[in-house]
C-alpha cells in the first residue's frame, strides 16, 4: 500500500517543481527585461587633448579600411567630472595637443563600467563664424530687404522648434500639426520680408491652400506607396526612443511639407506680384485675359522651380545615391523599390507637384483677390493711354 501511495505523491513534487521553476524562470524574465530596458547612462561634455601617448595605423575590422588609432591622455571641461583627466582610446578623430573636443562617458547599466569616447569634435565656433558672415552678406547686399529676411527666417526657425516639434512630441497629428505651423510660417515670413500688401495677402492665401492640397496629395500618396517611415536610422531610432508614440508616418509628411516651403515662397509671391504688374499696366483688361498672361510669366518658372528641389534633394543624398551605384546585386528596379529610395523619390514628386499647383493657385487667388472691387473705377484716359502705348510699342517691335 505504501508502494501505491507514492506516484501521486511523487506527482504532487514533481508539479510544485515545476512550478517553482516557472516562477523562477518568469522572475528571472522579468528582471532581466527590466535590466535591458533600463539604458546605459551617457554624459557628453567638453574636454582638451593634453597628450598624444600613441598614434598607429591600424586596419578597421572585418574591412580592409585603414584607420588612425590613438591613445589621448585628456581633460575634462565641463560638467560633473570638469577638470577630469582621462585616458581615451580613439579611432575616430586625428586629434592634435590643444585639440577641444567633445568627450562621450558611458556607464554601464549593469555593470557600472565606464568608458570613454570620442564623440564629435567642437565646430561651434567655426559654424559661428560662417553664420557671422551671412549674416553680414545678407545685410550689406540685402539691405532692410535682406535683414526682414533674416528675422522671417528667425521666426521660421522659433515655429518650427517650439511648436511644430512639442506638438508632435506631445502625440497631435503630424499632418494637421504642419499644415497649421506651415501656414504661420508663411503668414509671418510673408508679411514680415514684404510687408503688409494686398500682393502679399494674395501670395498668402495663394500658399496656404497650395500647402493644404499638398499636405493631402502627400497624405494619399505615402499610404498609396505604402512607406512606413522607418527608410533613415534616425527615424528607427526615434520610434525606440519614443516607444512607437510618434506617428513615424505623419512625420514623414510633415518633413515632405517644410520642405517645399522654401521654394514655395518664391513661386507664390513671383505670381502675385505679376498679377498686381499686370493690373497696373492694364486695368482695363478682363480676369480671364490677366489670368492667362500671368500664368503664362509663372510656367517659366515651373522647369526652374521643380529643377531646385530635385536637384537640393540629390544633392543631400548623394552618398546614398553612390552606396546604390556601387551595389552590384541588385537590379535598377530593386534599388527604386526600397523603402529609403522610394522615400527620396515620393518626396521629390510630392513636392514637385506642389510647385506646380502653386503656380495656377496663387495666379487665380491674386487674380480675384486684386482686381476685388477694382473695376468700374478706371479712368477712360488712363485706360486709352495704355492701349495706345501697348499699340504704340507692338509697332515699334514689329519695325
Amino acid at each position: 500500500m505504501r508502494h501505491l501511495s507514492n506516484p501521486p505523491q511523487k506527482i504532487l513534487l514533481v508539479t510544485l517543481v515545476f512550478g517553482v521553476v516557472v516562477s523562477l524562470l518568469s522572475v528571472s524574465r522579468a528582471y532581466a527585461s527590466e535590466s535591458q530596458l533600463v539604458p546605459d547612462k551617457v554624459t557628453i561634455a567638453r574636454a582638451r587633448v593634453l597628450e598624444v601617448k600613441k598614434q598607429e595605423m591600424r586596419t578597421v575590422p572585418g574591412t580592409d579600411l585603414p584607420t588612425t588609432f590613438q591613445t589621448i591622455r585628456v581633460r575634462v571641461l565641463e560638467g560633473d567630472e570638469a577638470g577630469k583627466e582621462v585616458v581615451v582610446d580613439n579611432d575616430y578623430l586625428n586629434l592634435t595637443v590643444g585639440e577641444v573636443f567633445y568627450l562621450s562617458h558611458t556607464v554601464g547599466s549593469l555593470d557600472g563600467s565606464n568608458y570613454y569616447s570620442v564623440n564629435d569634435p567642437y565646430r561651434l565656433p567655426q559654424i559661428f563664424w560662417l553664420v557671422a558672415i551671412f549674416i553680414a552678406a545678407v545685410f550689406l547686399f540685402g539691405g532692410m530687404q535682406g535683414v526682414r529676411g533674416l528675422v522671417s527666417l528667425a521666426g521660421s526657425f522659433l515655429l518650427i522648434f517650439y511648436v511644430l516639434l512639442p506638438g508632435i512630441l506631445h502625440g497631435y497629428p503630424p499632418l494637421f500639426v504642419t499644415i497649421a505651423v506651415s501656414s504661420l510660417i508663411i503668414i509671418l515670413g510673408s508679411y514680415v520680408t514684404h510687408g503688409f500688401t494686398r500682393s502679399t495677402t494674395a501670395a498668402v492665401m495663394g500658399m496656404v491652400l497650395t500647402v493644404s492640397v499638398t499636405g493631402f496629395l502627400a497624405y494619399w500618396a505615402v499610404h498609396f506607396t505604402r512607406l512606413s517611415g522607418l527608410g533613415s536610422e534616425e527615424a528607427v531610432y526615434l520610434n525606440l526612443n519614443a516607444r512607437g508614440s510618434i506617428d513615424i508616418v505623419g512625420l514623414l509628411l510633415g518633413g515632405i511639407i517644410i520642405g517645399l516651403l522654401g521654394v514655395l515662397y518664391d513661386a507664390a509671391i513671383g505670381q502675385a506680384v505679376s498679377v498686381e504688374e499686370l493690373l497696373r499696366i492694364a486695368p482695363h483688361v478682363s480676369k480671364k485675359i490677366i489670368y492667362q498672361r500671368a500664368l503664362r510669366i509663372g510656367r517659366e518658372h515651373i522647369g526652374a522651380l521643380v529643377n531646385t528641389l530635385a536637384i537640393a534633394y540629390a544633392g543631400a543624398s548623394l552618398p546614398l545615391l553612390l552606396l546604390f551605384q556601387q551595389s552590384a546585386s541588385a537590379s535598377v528596379a530593386q534599388i527604386a523599390n526600397t523603402e529609403i529610395f522610394s522615400t527620396e523619390i515620393v518626396r521629390i514628386l510630392i513636392g514637385s507637384i506642389g510647385l506646380v499647383l502653386a503656380i495656377p493657385i496663387t495666379t487665380i487667388v491674386s487674380v480675384w483677390f486684386l482686381t476685388k472691387n477694382k473695376r468700374g473705377v478706371v479712368d477712360a484716359r488712363e485706360v486709352a493711354k495704355e492701349t495706345h502705348a501697348l499699340e504704340h510699342a507692338g509697332h515699334q517691335h514689329t519695325h
